[in-house]
């Protein structure tokens, strides 16, 4: 592990990825396509018109992701799970993303301007993958400890986006090592908790300014939180990358679909993660240029009734007011009791030349 920042700035396709840039927004398209080309095709263009800058894929079969078996294990038995009593063999075939779509999604994204790419979950899906020239892999938290995937991927000289939800730092630190022992300096690491949908509560997002820190690579979060809030805080954190799941419409279904966001609500994530990027800025006192018209409108001594020469200046012919182009409120009992050197009308802004002894 280490203390310092990413040794470069990571580029996937032609985004630059850093606290420098507006966060990178990925749209997960899963299994949410429910077997449709149709609709995995109206989900990019949606992605797109939403402003999400990169679609991303899963690339497996059901027999690279388990056995199809029965057998205790094979069964998801949590009874709080969206997909309780499924064998995990079923639910990849209902999940999966046909290989034969992989091209042609891609390709229609980039023509909408969007980057394509995807998660391999096997060493024969990265050269897949790789064949189709993705900009970048995305390693899933549940593979973060295949060890083998992680080294084929990071041979590739393409930047390495990996989630680390469940993982310990250990795990996370023999992945990373992984990488850049194949050759990978670009690597992204994900906060992520791997229960869907997650709880903020769960969601321990001041992990991600120490994710960079130690292990100094870029950092973001792939969540599965309801809504955006999570996402938007992320960015104050230091996210620089954010993955959610899409759907077209909750209600239509689809494997992921009660975690995922619908295009508007991606189109507002968009929107305000840059937002809170732009708000960041810096340590800054004083006000900025654009607060500097502003400042008139500060308070200051005025006088609140005509007042004849000689007469003593207090609370009965003196205001604390705005605007702020008098004496500034600091110096009232400096004033206080003096007389006035002339005549001063009222609403006059009060200066040293119009105080005598």
């Amino acid at each position: 592990m280490c203390s310092n920042g990413p040794a470069s700035k990571i580029k996937i396709g032609n985004r630059e990825i850093s606290r420098d840039t507006a966060p990178f927004v990925i749209a997960e398209l899963s299994g949410n396509h429910s077997q449709s080309l149709d609709t995995a095709r109206a989900m990019v263009k949606a992605a797109a018109e939403s402003g999400a800058h990169a679609i991303k894929l899963q690339t497996y079969t059901a027999d690279s992701m388990t056995l199809d078996v029965m057998e205790a294990g094979f069964v998801i038995e949590e009874t709080d799970s969206l997909w309780h009593g499924a064998s995990l063999y079923s639910l990849y075939q209902k999940a999966a993303t046909p290989y034969e779509w992989h091209s042609e999604l891609f390709d229609y994204a980039k023509s909408l301007g969007m980057l394509a790419f995807s998660s391999p979950f096997d060493e024969s899906a990265v050269d897949f993958l790789d064949d189709l020239n993705v900009p970048c892999f995305k390693i899933a938290s549940f593979e973060l400890t295949d060890i083998p995937l992680i080294k084929k991927a990071a041979s590739k000289g393409k930047p390495l986006i990996m989630s680390t939800g469940m993982a310990s730092l250990s795990e996370i630190e023999l992945a990373v090592e992984t990488a850049r022992n194949a050759g990978c300096e670009e690597i992204i690491l994900l906060k992520c908790t791997s229960t869907y949908p997650a709880e903020p509560i769960n969601t321990n997002l001041n992990t991600i300014p120490h994710l960079r820190d130690a292990f100094g690579c870029e950092v973001g979060l792939s969540d599965h939180t309801g809504g955006i809030g999570a996402a938007v805080a992320s960015v104050a954190l230091g996210a620089s990358v954010i993955e959610k799941h899409f759907v077209l419409d909750r209600n239509g279904g689809g494997v992921d679909a009660a975690f995922s966001l619908e295009p508007t609500e991606l189109a507002a994530l968009v929107t305000e993660t840059e937002r809170a990027w732009q708000a960041l800025g810096q340590v800054k006192y004083g006000g900025t240029v654009a607060e500097d018209k502003a400042k008139q409108y500060r308070r200051s001594i005025y006088v609140s009734q005509d007042i004849q020469p000689g007469e003593p200046l207090g609370p009965n012919n003196l205001k604390i007011v705005r605007p702020a182009f008098g004496l500034a409120p600091k110096h009232w009992d400096s004033v206080l009791h003096k007389k006035a050197s002339r005549f001063i009308r009222k609403g006059t802004a009060l200066s040293w030349e119009h105080i005598g002894e």
